[in-house]
């Protein structure tokens, strides 16, 4: 499987470029016979993988969100700073 962002699926257009897309987006797969991604504002991209690699990388990369909100140690700390433009006494 190919090496993927945190909110991406890698794929390929039919001209054999890569580009990774936001699966989040996809709203729908076809197959006429070319795969079909339709994402949620109507954008369509032609791709080059079957429908079922598309399904595959994409429950891989929902896999990927729930292992890492599951993992405590995966989860990001957000820390307060003190404003250096502010005038307020702290």
């Amino acid at each position: 499987m190919v090496t993927e962002g945190k909110s991406m699926i890698q794929l390929t257009r039919l001209n054999s470029e890569r580009f990774a897309l936001n699966a989040d987006l996809i709203e729908r797969v076809d197959v006429t016979p070319d795969t079909v991604l339709t994402l949620i504002d109507g954008t369509k991209y032609l791709v080059a993988e079957p429908i079922d690699e598309v399904i595959d990388r994409i429950v891989h990369f929902r896999a990927r969100v729930v292992a890492t909100a599951e993992d405590p140690a995966a989860v990001v700390a957000l820390h307060l700073v003190d404003d250096p433009t502010s005038d307020e006494d702290t």
